[in-house]
């Protein structure tokens, strides 16, 4: 190279130096392509990109989410091996995540026969820990494990879901919420011991003209005194112009439970709340079974006129449905979704009974009111649309 092609490709370099040290909107524009993760430490290399970070963060940020399936490679969880890695690669800095897994492979019992001891104790307070540390310190994380998932795999909203039940190999997804003006998301937890008027109003269930969802999953509701405590939570829930959706679940893994011994029923969930906040959902009851009744059930949804950007579904359903209630077909309800909105990502899970109804606010009218009694079912697939602004 030549003395005259060396100070051509230095003046260059000056220059691109110049702008990126001194032009904030291209500097700006440029971070707008960086991942979260490594958006916080470019943050660190001089005011200028400090700043222009900053604003970065500040623009609205969507719901994110990692999902995995199949054998795990490790010892953990095949979420949790590649929930590290992914979560390098997202376009938000989360504040609460929701995370779902299969019982069965989380607790081991897939691996009762010819594993070795540490690849049974997927349960085990160190994988639980693992799991927290891939989010930001203080970063609410709930952890929910149950017989089924449904989940959408990563990358595109439009990617077809996919239903797990048990026997079908691990699944399992992290749900990401940022943090967005005009939207609040309060996690809540309670127990026997710890549940109150006070407690409900404090986690923003009760006196709270603002709560537009509450996502609620319950464990060891067989139990006893099962049943009036769940009760407790949905008799006020009731009578809210709310949406409420869920269902009971065989164990929750995070956050950790202080208040109630190993047995004891318990809750946990978020509460959104928010202007910018829609919900709806549509209950596809027992004599749904076919797949032409479903997609026509689910597309009753339409009637909302809900945002497709940055909205999520969510599917609640009977571990007694699935292929085996579709005389064998696979995936009807997660396809039916998606046929309807083709554009919106699905999550969930198949429980040991499902909460919700039919609900439905078109123009601050809600075309169908609900008791505590109608908001409890079996056999069911509670099917929902949450709209984060």
């Amino acid at each position: 190279m030549g003395e005259n092609e060396e100070f051509a490709v230095s003046l260059q370099d000056s220059k691109a130096a110049y702008v990126l040290s001194n032009v904030a909107e291209v500097v700006e524009r440029i971070l707008t392509f960086v991942p979260t993760k490594s958006l916080l430490h470019i943050a660190s290399v001089c005011r200028l990109w400090r700043n222009c970070a900053r604003r970065v963060l500040r623009t609205p940020q969507q719901v994110s989410w990692v999902s995995a399936c199949g054998p795990s490679d490790t010892e953990a969880h095949a979420l949790c091996s590649v929930l590290a890695e992914e979560v390098e690669k997202v376009f938000l800095l989360p504040k609460t995540v929701l995370t779902m897994v299969d019982c069965q492979a989380f607790n081991g019992q897939a691996y009762r026969y010819g594993q070795s001891k540490a690849k049974r104790s997927r349960h085990s307070l160190d994988t639980i820990e693992e799991l927290n540390l891939v989010f930001p310190k203080g970063c609410d994380v709930i952890g929910i494990a149950a017989p089924g998932i449904v989940l959408t795999p990563t990358g595109l909203c439009s990617s077809p879901p996919q239903e797990y039940q048990e026997g079908e190999g691990e699944a399992g997804f992290a749900l990401m919420f940022p943090s967005v003006e005009g939207l609040h998301i309060k996690p809540f937890h309670f127990c026997k011991k710890s549940i109150s008027p006070t407690a409900l109003q404090e986690a923003g269930l009760v006196d709270n003209p603002e709560l537009r969802v509450v996502l609620m999953f319950v464990y060891e509701a067989y139990n006893t005194g099962g049943s009036r405590f769940l009760n407790k939570i949905l008799e006020p829930l009731a009578k809210s112009k709310a949406l409420i959706a869920g269902g009971l679940v065989d164990t929750v893994f995070s956050p950790t439970r202080h208040c109630c011994s190993q047995g004891a029923c318990g809750v946990v969930g978020l509460a959104l709340s928010g202007p910018k906040v829609q919900g709806a959902s549509v209950l596809l009851d027992q004599d749904i079974t076919n797949p032409k009744a479903a997609e026509a059930t689910i597309r009753r949804l339409k009637a909302a006129k809900i945002p497709e950007r940055n909205t999520i579904g969510l599917m609640f359903a009977c571990l007694g449905r699935g292929s085996s209630f579709y005389n064998n077909q696979a995936n009807v309800e997660a396809e039916a979704f998606r046929k309807v909105f083709p554009n919106t990502p699905l999550f969930g899970l198949f429980g040991n009974g499902e909460i919700g109804c039919d609900r439905i606010v078109k123009d601050d009218y809600t075309l169908c009111d609900t008791d505590t009694e109608s908001l409890q079912h079996e056999y069911t697939t509670v099917m929902t649309l949450v709209h984060l602004g």
